[in-house]
C-alpha cells in the first residue's frame, strides 16, 4: 500500500496546471487524478473566477471546493455556493476604475459569480474566450454592486508596469497584485490565496505540514510559504523560484505532474 505524503494539495491554473496554450494535457490530468484517487484532496488555487474553472475541474474529472479570485471566494463547485468571501466596497473601487477609464485600460468587475464590464476591446475579447470567462456588459452609469471581490485590470505588460509603480505609491485600505504579466487584481487587504488555503486547512484539520501547493506567479507567493512543501514549475519568475521548496519542470513539460509523482506519495 502506498503511502500519501500530503492530504490536500493546492494547485495553480495558468501557467501551471496548464500548458501556455492553455491546455490541460493528459500526462498532468492523469497525475492529478491519480493523486486524488489516492486519497489528496485536490484545490484549484486560482486567480480565475467560478466561471472560467469549473470548466478546468470538469476536466479533470473532479468536483469539491475552488479558491477562486487570487482568494478571495472559496466556492463548493458541486453546489455552487460561496463558503467564504471578502467582499470589498464599490466606492472603494472607484478610484481605480476612474484611473483605468482615463487611461483607456480595460477592466473587469467580479463579484464571486459574476463578471462585469463597461466595455471590451478586441484583445479583451480574446483574452475572455481564452479564458472561457463571460463577462456581462453594464452601462458604465450603473451602480456597482456592493458584494465585489475583484477588480481586474489587463493590458500589455508595459502598461501594467508603469501602472503598477504608479499604484504602489497609492494609499488605500485595499490590495493590489500581479496575477500576471498582464493582469494587476485589486481586492481586499486580507484575500489572497495564502489566507485562503490556511482556512481550508484549518477547516479540515489538515496541518500545513501535510499541503502541498503549486504554483508560477507572484500571487502565488502566499500558498507556497504556508504549504508544507511549495513547489514552483520552471517557467515561474525568479523571486517565485526563490520563496518555493521546490523546482519542477515548466507547465509545458508537465511538471504538475512530475512534482506530484516525485513528492505526493511513496509507493
Amino acid at each position: 500500500m502506498s503511502k500519501l505524503n500530503y492530504d490536500l494539495i493546492a494547485l495553480d491554473i495558468d501557467g501551471t496546471l496548464l500548458t501556455d496554450e492553455h491546455i490541460l494535457t493528459p500526462g498532468v490530468r492523469e497525475a492529478v487524478r491519480e493523486a486524488a484517487s489516492r486519497g489528496a484532496e485536490i484545490v484549484l488555487c486560482t486567480g480565475r473566477g467560478p466561471g472560467s474553472a469549473l470548466p478546468v475541474l470538469d476536466a479533470l474529472g473532479l468536483s469539491g471546493t475552488m479558491i477562486t479570485h487570487n482568494g478571495a471566494a472559496t466556492i463548493d463547485a458541486a453546489r455552487r455556493e460561496v463558503l467564504h468571501q471578502y467582499s470589498i466596497d464599490a466606492h472603494e473601487i472607484a478610484r481605480f476604475r476612474d484611473y483605468c477609464r482615463d487611461s483607456r485600460l480595460h477592466y473587469d468587475f467580479n463579484t464571486a459569480f459574476q463578471m462585469l464590464i463597461d466595455g471590451i476591446t478586441p484583445e479583451a475579447e480574446e483574452m475572455y474566450k481564452m479564458f472561457e470567462a463571460k463577462p456581462i456588459m453594464r452601462s458604465a452609469d450603473d451602480p456597482l454592486p456592493n458584494d465585489l471581490v475583484k477588480f481586474t485590470l489587463f493590458g500589455d505588460k508595459a502598461d501594467l508596469d508603469r501602472v503598477e509603480a504608479e499604484w504602489n505609491g497609492w494609499k488605500h485600505g485595499l490590495s493590489h497584485i500581479r496575477s500576471g504579466e498582464f493582469f494587476i487584481d485589486v481586492m481586499h487587504k486580507e484575500a489572497s490565496k495564502g489566507t485562503a488555503l490556511r482556512q481550508l486547512a484549518l477547516a479540515r484539520g489538515i496541518d500545513s505540514s501535510r499541503v502541498m501547493a503549486i504554483g508560477n506567479y507572484f500571487n502565488d507567493l502566499g500558498m507556497l510559504e504556508f504549504a508544507g512543501l511549495g513547489i514552483a514549475v520552471a517557467n515561474s519568475p525568479d523571486g517565485v523560484k526563490e520563496a518555493a521548496d521546490q523546482v519542477t519542470l515548466s507547465n509545458e513539460e508537465d511538471g504538475v505532474a512530475h512534482a506530484l509523482y516525485s513528492h505526493a506519495w511513496e509507493n
